[in-house]
């Protein structure tokens, strides 16, 4: 029999509430852990889903021209697939050995071809850039990247060759920039970029 008021368990192993909250610790640890990790892949698994589903859903709408092979088109940034374009301040020479603003010339010509048009671009990729990489197409299914290099204001660019083609027959004909001499225009960048600047002088 046990005394009144007294229970058998009260008053032994006086370290188990102890080791109780302890282990309860380390299981909430365990679980934050697990949750947070859960959640990190959960996140990157949607990023590279909606990154998919951009590449996969075609952009449609009128394009804002930003140079021979540049576009905004409802509100994306599109770099034209497998082309190059002359860049808008770079300047080529004709048969005469006058210079001219090709790069200007390029974004003109671009302009003049999809104005009031709705274009369909079908994105590819994503450029170091952010920008997206695509083929474009006018209402009737004109190929805008072939347009341009078949015209002589862009060059076949990338390890598609997508375009050589286009630019054999524009090289051939002399249309363009093929008319007389021009630098590519990434080797323009590239001089562009190493060109010394005037610090204070932002024209330079």
């Amino acid at each position: 029999m046990h005394m009144a008021g007294y229970h058998p368990y009260i008053g032994r192993s006086p370290g188990w509430p102890r080791r109780h909250w302890s282990f309860l610790l380390i299981v909430a640890l365990a679980c934050l852990t697990a949750f947070y990790a859960f959640g990190r892949r959960h996140v990157a698994r949607l990023r590279v889903d909606r990154e998919q589903a951009e590449l996969g859903a075609p952009i449609i709408g009128r394009a804002f021209v930003v140079d021979g092979d540049s576009l905004r088109v409802a509100g994306v940034s599109i770099r034209l697939e497998g082309i190059d374009a002359p860049e808008w301040d770079q300047t080529c020479t004709d048969p005469n050995g006058r210079t001219w603003r090709c790069g200007l010339a390029a974004s003109r010509q671009m302009r003049e071809h999809v104005r009031g048009y709705e274009l369909t671009c079908r994105p590819r990729a994503h450029d170091r850039y952010g920008r997206t990489v695509a083929t474009c197409a006018l209402p009737n299914g004109s190929d805008v990247n072939a347009w341009i290099v078949r015209q002589g204001f862009a060059i076949a660019s990338g390890y598609s060759h997508i375009y050589t083609a286009e630019e054999a027959e524009a090289k051939a004909d002399k249309r363009g920039i093929w008319s007389g001499t021009f630098i590519d225009p990434a080797e323009w960048r590239r001089q562009k970029s190493d060109r010394p600047r005037h610090r204070w002088g932002w024209w330079n």
